[in-house]
């Protein structure tokens, strides 16, 4: 796709060899700047899409809903797994409208929305065996739902009343990390130790576009192919950093970083969970095998805003988002579903009915929550203690004291 307008292309007026001499005599020299505004103003405007013929995206289920094959990946799924992808989906985008409209109602502090994302997480999520350890960013809500964490417990950190609100062991389920890109050096160095502890199972670390730019990552991608750590770094490109577009981030498409590292890259469309779900297997696959990391950029886009302080409208056309409306994850599949006669009207209408019972849960358990004693703040800094941590809760204490000792009784000191 060239980003060169057709008006910064636009041949010289050539009437005749004199006028053609004179127009070069007398060229302005701003016209190098006229032309490199050109070229800017085109890439500004350029579409944040997949170029229309990327023989290396690889899909498996068309934006129409149609079944498509790929020379490399394939999977053959039953019924009930295609139904059980569906419902994921679902139940993901169910819980994430309900975490913004708690957001918008003044229960959490903020929220970052999965919206347009779910194809991507889900797919790559039920690619994951039990023994897998996953290192999220802030907003893989749908891979937290597959690997069994409540999604209530997401929750709690949004609404500041605990730093996670889950045993990461339990679940192989890493926090929610806050700080762009650190999670896959935390990936990576956890692979390694899978790698010397001899067991066969695979890390896969979650970031997204922006944090590619991280040096948080190219060390990760460094370490990780130098010592052929068994990871997948599963790139969530939505196309947006903030409001920073892809193009910003990097001259190539982000898949082919890989090769300067040492290590595959693949593309696979990321609102299509048939091919997230099998380009993340072969790659989990690939790396219990001891072959090393592969990178997989999962080209998808953000519905939503980045998070619930963000306004996207500001720095993102309607046509944009317009065009990716037609090709949302769970419509395609639903389609298929539709078509093949995989499910039908009264299973539809089930699923409804479970997700409507779920937004009622999250809503209810939100609501239930309750503060945290003040002082706990300066528990578990420290596991051996801190002599300054002492001093600073002493501080603390006194200060919450000092209200309570200028307490006036109703009525009085008027």
């Amino acid at each position: 796709m060239t980003v060169e307008s057709t008006a910064a292309r636009k041949p010289r007026s050539n009437s005749s060899g004199a006028g053609t001499k004179r127009a070069t005599a007398k060229k302005s020299p701003e016209k190098p700047a006229k032309k490199a505004a050109a070229k800017s103003a085109a890439r500004e405007a350029a579409p944040h899409d997949a170029p229309p013929h990327d023989p290396e995206l690889v899909q498996l289920l068309t934006p129409e809903g149609k079944r498509v094959e790929h020379p490399e990946f394939s999977i053959d799924l039953g019924p009930e797994e295609l139904r059980g992808l569906y419902r994921d989906m679902v139940m993901a985008r169910r819980f994430d409208a309900e975490a913004v409209t708690l957001q918008r109602q003044g229960e959490l502090g903020l929220w970052p929305s999965l919206l347009g994302q779910e194809a991507a997480q889900i797919g790559s999520a039920r690619a994951l065996r039990d023994d897998d350890y996953v290192f999220p960013t802030y907003r893989e809500h749908g891979v937290a739902w597959c690997r069994g964490v409540p999604p209530e417990n997401l929750l709690g950190m949004f609404r500041g009343v605990n730093n996670g609100g889950w045993d990461p062991n339990s679940n192989n389920f890493q926090l929610y990390t806050i700080v762009i890109g650190s999670q896959a050096l935390h990936a990576t160095g956890y692979a390694m130790g899978v790698a010397k502890d001899g067991a066969d199972s695979a890390v896969i670390a979650y970031f997204g576009d922006g944090a590619s730019s991280q040096g948080d990552v190219a060390e990760s991608f460094t370490f990780s192919a130098v010592y052929n750590a068994p990871v997948v770094f599963f790139c969530q490109n939505n196309q947006w950093a903030i409001s920073e577009p892809t193009e910003k981030q990097t001259r190539v498409p982000l898949y082919q970083r890989a090769r300067g590292y040492g290590f595959p890259g693949v593309r696979v469309d990321g609102n299509d969970v048939l091919a997230c779900l099998a380009v993340t297997r072969s790659a989990l696959e690939r790396a219990r095998r001891g072959e090393g990391p592969t990178l997989v950029e999962a080209f998808t886009y953000r519905m939503g805003a980045h998070t619930t302080s963000d306004d996207p409208t500001k720095y993102r056309r309607d046509e944009e988002r317009e065009a990716w409306e037609a090709k949302d994850p769970i419509q395609r599949l639903r389609t298929y579903l539709e078509t093949e006669k995989i499910a039908d009207a009264d299973w539809f209408a089930s699923l409804e009915e479970e997700e409507a019972a779920l937004g009622r849960r999250v809503r209810e358990a939100v609501r239930a929550m309750t503060d945290p004693d003040p002082m706990s703040i300066f528990e578990n800094v420290y596991a051996d203690g801190s002599a300054l941590v002492d001093e600073e809760r002493a501080q603390f204490a006194a200060y919450q004291a000092s209200f309570a000792d200028s307490a006036v009784p109703v009525g009085e000191g008027k």
